[in-house]
């Protein structure tokens, strides 16, 4: 008589998962959600739930599919009211993610890392910014490891501290206009020669002096309390000051869609510094007798005129907020799009990107 082979049918185990763990109270709980969409909805980027969660039900093991227990629930959320718990653990629970994920998510947090970076230094003999390919092998050599739980500006700005004990790489200078009565200008003269500040122009207008200058981003918050405490006004005019050359935008974008043709020559002359976003004119077809050649960038999503046009266009903030936006991946904004955006970040942000 032969043997029949009987299989359990009553256990329902998820595979192919993403689990989001949340210890309290002694226990474990665990949710299923959809592989990377736990990222998208912490992001803001997912509002619908349902396309989160695979079931809105909370396990103490996903894996085994073992169901946490009701007094459990009470004991550690004060309810047992399944879809509550799922949200908190969604948002404050640990996302368990398999090895080629994981790899992944570092390796893109290190480029931002290396990008920050990128726009945050410059090669003290050069005055240019170093190329993202370079900063990159500069932290592989210092052996820089990615912490998935810190913030990539805060790494950032560790890893410039420990590039400048070995690299010659400095921070770039920040932009102010100071204004102060005329009575306190010596006193502020003496502090900008021991800061080594740079003068870029000074205006006198009855008894106030105003002195657009660029120093060291850590000499900052000195200078905001000396210029308090003289009753003058400080005002930021560009946070990271530096000449837009092809080293700091060509290369991160690696060319990717700008024609050989249209490529720096090294013997060109080194634009001015620009800190104001630039306006982009596309060429659109009229009753021109001359036939203007357009050229798209795939990064914004535009036309661009002649080759001058779309170098200005790789130098210009609308392009670089874009690419940051990419890296994130996040869709193109236009040029009206992203000067909004930007003066909404740049009020929220700016004050907090001093935190040395």
């Amino acid at each position: 008589m032969s043997r029949l082979l009987v299989q359990p049918v009553g256990q329902k185990r998820l595979t192919n998962v993403a689990v989001v763990r949340l210890k309290k109270h002694g226990n474990r709980f665990e949710i299923a959600c959809y592989k990377n969409k736990v990222l998208s909805w912490r992001s803001g980027v997912e509002k619908d739930l349902d396309e989160v969660l695979q079931s809105q039900t909370v396990y103490s093991n996903v894996s085994k599919g073992v169901l946490a227990k009701s007094k459990d629930l009470v004991k550690a959320f004060g309810t047992d009211d399944q879809a509550k718990i799922c949200l908190e653990i969604l948002e404050k629970g640990e996302l368990q993610v398999a090895g080629k994920e994981r790899e992944s998510q570092l390796s893109s947090q290190f480029r931002d890392v290396a990008t920050i970076i990128m726009q945050k230094t410059i090669n003290p003999e050069t005055q240019r910014p170093y190329t993202i390919n370079m900063i990159e092998r500069l932290m592989h050599e210092i052996h820089f490891a990615v912490d998935p739980n810190s913030s990539s500006k805060k790494q950032a700005l560790e890893v410039i501290r420990e590039l400048q004990k070995h690299y010659p790489i400095k921070r770039s200078p920040m932009r102010l206009r100071l204004s102060v009565p005329k009575l306190n200008i010596t006193d502020l003269m003496e502090k900008f020669n021991g800061w080594d500040v740079s003068i870029v122009s000074r205006d006198e207008a009855g008894n106030q002096i105003s002195i657009i200058c660029e120093m060291e981003p850590s000499l900052f918050r000195d200078c905001d309390a000396a210029v308090r405490n003289m009753h003058g006004r400080l005002e930021i005019l560009a946070v990271n000051v530096h000449v837009d050359s092809d080293t700091h935008v060509d290369h991160y974008d690696d060319h990717e869609d700008e024609p050989s043709s249209l490529r720096r020559d090294p013997s060109d002359p080194v634009p001015q510094p620009s800190h104001q976003m630039q306006n982009q004119t596309i060429s659109t077809s009229g009753s021109s007798d001359v036939e203007v050649k357009q050229t798209k960038c795939s990064t914004c999503n535009a036309f661009v005129g002649d080759s001058k046009d779309y170098r200005e266009h790789f130098k210009s903030e609308w392009h670089k907020h874009n690419l940051r936006r990419k890296t994130r991946q996040l869709p193109p904004l236009t040029a009206e799009e992203c000067l909004a955006d930007m003066e909404v970040g740049n009020s929220k942000a700016d004050l907090k990107d001093y935190s040395f």
